[in-house]
């Protein structure tokens, strides 16, 4: 369902070539599969994910190699009941480095065929709004229908996946932990247990 990280660098022409076309719909599948890539390279949430703006996106010194998508600023993050949003920055980790091409993919060649002017978001839509939640949800019912994958998996399995294989990559819990936004360590490490899981399934064709 998720792309290899050789297809950004080959798809700007492409991007011409569908743009000069005026295929309905090209570039709104380009912009879903991006999000999809960007979600699980950073793990993060539908509502948080949809209010990721471009000035989230930042360097990080420490992977300068990663250029302005080292790190991203979650602002919007799942919060305890009655509290505020939780703030947190995720760092693109090196394993991950495939995905660096995709959110600048969008930013440089796709998001200004959606003529976004100068609104705030990273994700927009057709009439220049706020790529909502629900909207991000669709785009991955559509790509793992089409996949052909099992229809019980959920957007979330990509959140669930990403932890399994920064476990796999043998991350300690805490730096896990801090990634994906959890409270507490016993939530991160229930998680981290789940190799098995319907998590997997994920990124396997029937």
């Amino acid at each position: 369902m998720l792309a290899a990280g050789t297809e950004s660098r080959q798809r700007p022409e492409g991007i011409r070539s569908l743009t000069c076309q005026g295929r309905k719909g090209a570039l709104t599948a380009l912009r879903d599969a991006a999000v999809l890539k960007t979600i699980y390279a950073y793990d993060t949430r539908r509502t948080e994910s949809s209010k990721v703006d471009l000035v989230d996106l930042r360097r990080s010194p420490k992977v300068p190699q990663f250029r302005c998508y080292g790190t991203m600023m979650v602002r919007f993050g799942k919060a305890s009941k009655g509290a505020p949003p939780e703030r947190r920055t995720v760092l693109m980790v090196p394993e991950m480095d495939w995905a660096v091409d995709v959110p600048d993919e969008w930013v440089t060649e796709i998001r200004p065929h959606f003529s976004p002017g100068r609104h705030p978001a990273l994700w927009v839509t057709e009439r220049v709004g706020r790529l909502s939640s629900r909207s991000i949800n669709e785009a991955f019912v559509t790509a793992r229908d089409d996949a052909g994958l099992d229809e019980d998996l959920d957007l979330h399995c990509l959140w669930r996946s990403y932890i399994t294989h920064l476990t796999e990559f043998g991350y300690p819990a805490r730096f896990v932990q801090e990634q994906v936004g959890h409270l507490h360590a016993s939530t991160t490490a229930i998680s981290m247990g789940s190799r098995t899981s319907t998590a997997t399934r994920c990124w396997q064709h029937p």
